[in-house]
């Protein structure tokens, strides 16, 4: 019998030669993760202290509904109480994440065991990896790229507001200095996106005869050899904007002038 012939044999799940601590990383994964997610869906059903001056969450940016001061103004009363402003819009920043390449990768071990690590027994004895529902949804990763990019655009005019839109004018504060982070952190990790650097230049037989896209493609690189670490600090980051903003609206947090 040839080797193609022979059944894959699978250990028991947990099962393993392995003599490191193989499971703390997806431990450590499962729990910032879960961290995150309760975090981020217990402020975004606050619907409130996401506005401080002229700071907004970016949980709740674009603020489509809920104020005096969103697209469309103040939520219709008919609209349920869990529908706030970041209710309607954290769908597209939420599935650019969970759709991205890295976070597949991380969340396939800390939640699914799909492997938990390298060379240790899965829970499952058949793989169908992406081709069949609900990890054949994965692919749309490309279209909430295209999303993301516009959340960047309105994340950087926030920041922007954030040091011009003061009563006294041009102003430096932590809070504009904080959501300044958010938007540099979430651009790193959105602009060093894997399809991204597909579009600009993977796509290309011989990269060198297009100079324009061959720059766009190396920049892209450039970033994307550090897409991880970008995930990881954007991620936190962006739930510490929430707080920082959520803080100084509850009057807990002083919002210091620097300059």
């Amino acid at each position: 019998m040839s080797s193609i012939d022979v059944p894959l044999e699978r250990g028991r799940f947990g099962q393993t030669a392995r003599r490191d601590l193989w499971w703390l990383q997806p431990l450590l994964t499962f729990l910032a993760l879960s961290a995150f997610i309760v975090y981020a869906t217990w402020a975004g059903l606050q619907g409130e202290h996401y506005r401080f001056g002229p700071y907004i969450s970016p949980f709740y940016s674009p603020e489509l509904l809920g104020s005096k001061d969103a697209w469309f103004g103040a939520r219709p009363a008919w609209m349920p109480a869990w529908a706030t402003a970041a209710m309607l819009i954290l769908w597209a920043p939420g599935g650019f994440r969970v759709t991205c390449y890295y976070y597949r990768g991380a969340y396939y071990k800390a939640f699914w065991a799909d492997p938990p690590s390298c060379t240790v027994g899965e829970p499952r004895k058949k793989y169908l990896g992406e081709r069949s529902f609900p990890l054949i949804l994965q692919n749309v990763h490309r279209y909430f790229l295209y999303v993301g990019i516009v959340f960047i655009a309105l994340l950087a005019h926030d920041a922007w507001r954030g040091f011009f839109d003061f009563p006294e004018g041009f102003s430096i504060r932590v809070g504009s200095l904080v959501l300044l982070t958010n938007v540099v952190l979430l651009g790193c990790y959105t602009f060093g996106c894997h399809s991204l650097r597909h579009l600009v230049g993977g796509m290309l037989d011989r990269l060198s005869r297009h100079p324009v896209r061959k720059s766009a493609y190396d920049c892209v690189s450039c970033l994307n050899r550090r897409h991880m670490t970008w995930a990881w600090c954007s991620l936190f980051w962006v739930a510490f904007s929430d707080l920082y903003v959520r803080m100084c609206s509850m009057g807990i947090w002083t919002d210091w002038r620097i300059l």
